[in-house]
């Protein structure tokens, strides 16, 4: 199980094309500004997606994301990759 950074609805696009949310269910909302990459919608079905703006309304600010392709394994599968990489473990060009 994952924690989400945001929690959003992943089919919920507004006119802009991009999924939208509210800033103020961010686990951590500083983490959200524009170009950070996050972890959106829920524990259940979470994806990674590029913050694309925060836009101020009476109601809330608004985050619009951008859903980057792939499965969030896919994300989590090239980190560790990196990481072992990085470390030098066994199996590692750097090993």
């Amino acid at each position: 199980m994952v924690t989400v950074d945001i929690l959003a609805d992943l089919h919920d696009e507004d006119e802009t094309g991009y999924v939208w949310t509210f800033l103020d269910e961010a686990r951590q909302p500083s983490l959200i500004r524009p170009g950070t990459i996050v972890l959106a919608g829920d524990d259940d079905a979470p994806a990674v997606a590029e913050v694309i703006d925060l836009i101020p309304k009476e109601t809330g600010t608004i985050v619009h994301l951008r859903i980057l392709p792939g499965l969030f394994d896919d994300y989590e599968a090239l980190v560790r990759r990196v990481r072992s990489l990085e470390d030098g473990t066994p199996g590692s060009p750097r090993a």
